[in-house]
């Protein structure tokens, strides 16, 4: 797993020491993701920095990469897990190899088929090669985004990176906060992509490259899609072909020469993948976080799964105390305000778990793939109004705002009185569009979230309403947030995080199953818990779902209250938030009984991000490097 910044430059470099410099520094700021190793390469246009962390011995794989005689340089974050395959392929075909590397796999395909070479790639990906004859770029990214690519387009040229904040170090990129994507984060949690929180920075969305030469801008492709194709299949025939997916992805996905561990919440998706895992290392170590309050931990569950699978399992209890003196620490490592309160304890687990393993195994994916969250059964229970007239709808959607609100009802004809397009945002909803008016200084009514979820709606208008919810799922939440916290939170400590669920082949099964499968027997994700039915403890296919819970309501009532008071006063955000309304709403929340937890959250995340990067209020944290070398100073 590595980090990569590329400039390119329209004009040749007349200060090569100068661009060293700033090359030096904006590689420098992403060391973490590659502790072991650091490379560049300039020539008159283009300048790549590297940082690599030593998964597969690459003999003489280094990066920045150069194939065909120095025609080709390459950098390359990921894993291509089906490049032995392509290599044996290659081999056939009359190419050469002189490394063992993913890379070169690459760069060979790319010289064989261009552009179109993505397709084949089964993997986490984000590259950029420099073709020196052409004077062109190619980018691309892997179809799901599991790994990051930043881009700022600009009239000097298309400077690329890993993480947001190294495209920061240019001069030629501002700070200027994005109003849309404001008012877009304080509806989704998340900034939706392709945009960012800064005006100046894009980032490239799955299953799309991007090419661009020395004149004019950026030209981007998408190459792949999701589509669901549901398609009926005997009972049995469709439990193997999940089984046979899973099984065979987390065989390529331990492909390494390092040690490899499990994150095991306890549930069912981290579940079945440590069980798979256990079945090829039957010393696989396994990782788990919880909070001292009661119905904040899943470690006792954990060890019992752990048990039942016969692996050994590590768990960290997290204090208060802690979570707050690393806070400004994970708003860095996160680079973009994302409010997802469960990052926390992703960042304290992937601490622990680096102090054994170096990569690591999780369960991201399968609820948007194969239908689990509960709130996907919601058009079951609402099914009763597709028979009723719209006009009628329309008359008990009004009435409905008679009846005081938390009645019960009041709700559920609101729902079903509401087409799915303006019913669901997606997984995180925070703000209501008009609640946003109350706490935002610049609101403008014209940024609804609808500019981010009606072109999904529009390509997803032929599915079931399950299937659209997971549609704008994969396009929003998958990856704006479960991606994002997943990659920035375990290379915060140079950990590689991989995800078998995300994985094309396993999407090609999961992409048939039919409404039954996903939501059918009156639970979730119906197939997938039948699949591995025996393999995993009773009771785990059918527990509820926590998933590294965090107590943020109970804290900001409590031990967060006067942390929460003191960054909203001293914040330097008066232009972008009304505080007053903000202290008011952590009064109300403070007192009861409402719950303004998450919506608090939101707001202090974003103020915390700002204290951040515009700010500067807080040093850049320590690589594990350096707190290595510190430490051996402190012993001698």
């Amino acid at each position: 797993m590595c980090g990569f910044v590329v400039l390119l430059r329209n004009n040749p470099i007349d200060d090569k020491d100068k661009q060293r410099d700033i090359l030096e520094k904006m590689t420098h700021i992403i060391r973490h993701r590659g502790p072991d190793e650091e490379n560049f390469f300039m020539d008159d246009n283009m300048c790549m920095g590297f940082r690599r962390l030593s998964i597969i011995d690459l003999k003489n794989g280094s990066q920045p990469f150069s194939y065909d005689d120095g025609r080709y340089r390459m950098v390359f974050n990921g894993e291509i897990y089906n490049y032995i395959e392509i290599r044996n392929e290659l081999i056939k075909e009359g190419f050469t190899f002189t490394t063992s590397s993913d890379t070169e796999v690459i760069l060979a395909l790319y010289k064989k088929m261009g552009h179109e070479c993505v397709k084949l790639l089964r993997g986490m990906f984000a590259f950029v090669i420099w073709d020196r004859d052409n004077k062109t770029l190619f980018g691309a990214r892997d179809p799901f985004g599991i790994k990051p690519f930043y881009y700022a387009d600009t009239e000097n040229g298309l400077y690329c990176a890993s993480e947001k904040k190294s495209l920061m170090c240019l001069d030629e990129v501002s700070d200027d906060i994005n109003n849309e994507s404001l008012h877009h984060y304080m509806t989704f949690q998340f900034v939706p992509e392709p945009d960012t929180i800064l005006k100046d920075v894009s980032i490239l969305e799955p299953g799309c490259t991007i090419t661009r030469g020395l004149d004019g801008h950026a030209e981007i492709s998408r190459y792949w899609s999701v589509q669901f194709t549901p398609s009926p299949c005997p009972h049995d025939e469709r439990l193997s072909q999940i089984r046979k997916a899973l099984e065979d992805s987390v065989k390529v996905h331990m492909r390494s020469d390092v040690p490899v561990g499990a994150f095991l919440s306890g549930g069912i998706d981290s579940t079945i993948i440590a069980a798979l895992a256990s079945r090829i290392k039957p010393d696989l170590l396994t990782f788990t976080v919880g909070f001292e309050r009661e119905g904040y931990s899943e470690i006792d569950l954990a060890k019992e799964t752990a048990d039942f699978l016969k692996v050994k399992n590590i768990s960290k209890v997290i204090t208060v105390d802690e979570f707050v003196s690393e806070l400004p620490n994970i708003i860095w490592y996160m680079d973009e305000p994302m409010a997802d309160a469960a990052a926390v304890p992703l960042y304290f687990v992937a601490r622990e778990a680096r102090k054994y393993v170096t990569v690591v195994l999780s369960g991201e994916g399968s609820d948007e793939l194969f239908g689990g969250y509960n709130i996907y059964r919601e058009p079951l229970s609402l099914k009763m109004f597709s028979h009723i007239p719209n006009p009628i709808k329309k008359v008990l959607k009004k009435a409905s705002y008679i009846i005081p609100e938390g009645v019960k009802g009041r709700s559920f004809i609101q729902r079903g009185c509401t087409p799915i397009q303006k019913r669901y945002v997606g997984n995180a909803k925070i703000f209501t569009q008009d609640e946003k008016a109350d706490y935002l200084m610049n609101y403008n009514s014209a940024f609804s979230y609808d500019l981010v979820t009606s072109k999904y709606y529009e390509q997803a208008k032929e599915y079931d309403d399950t299937t659209k919810m997971q549609y704008i799922d994969i396009n929003t939440w998958l990856r704006g947030d479960i991606l994002v916290k997943a990659d920035r939170m375990t290379m915060a400590h140079s950990l590689e995080l991989r995800v078998p669920f995300l994985d094309k082949e396993v999407f090609n099964v999961a992409s048939k199953l039919t409404l039954e499968e996903k939501i059918g027997n009156g639970t979730t994700k119906c197939a997938l818990r039948e699949a591995f039915k025996g393999m995993i403890p009773d009771g785990a296919d059918y527990r509820k779902k926590l998933g590294f819970p965090v107590p943020i309501r109970h804290w900001l009532k409590d031990e967060l209250y006067d942390w929460a008071v003191n960054l909203i006063n001293e914040s330097e955000t008066d232009q972008y938030i009304n505080k007053a309304n903000v202290l008011k709403m952590l009064e109300l929340h403070r007192k009861g009984p409402v719950d303004y937890g998450r919506r608090i959250w939101t707001i202090l995340t974003f103020m915390l991000w700002h204290q951040v990067f515009i700010e500067k209020k807080y040093e850049m944290p320590q690589s594990i490097e350096e707190n290595e070398a510190q430490k051996q100073i402190a012993v001698e």
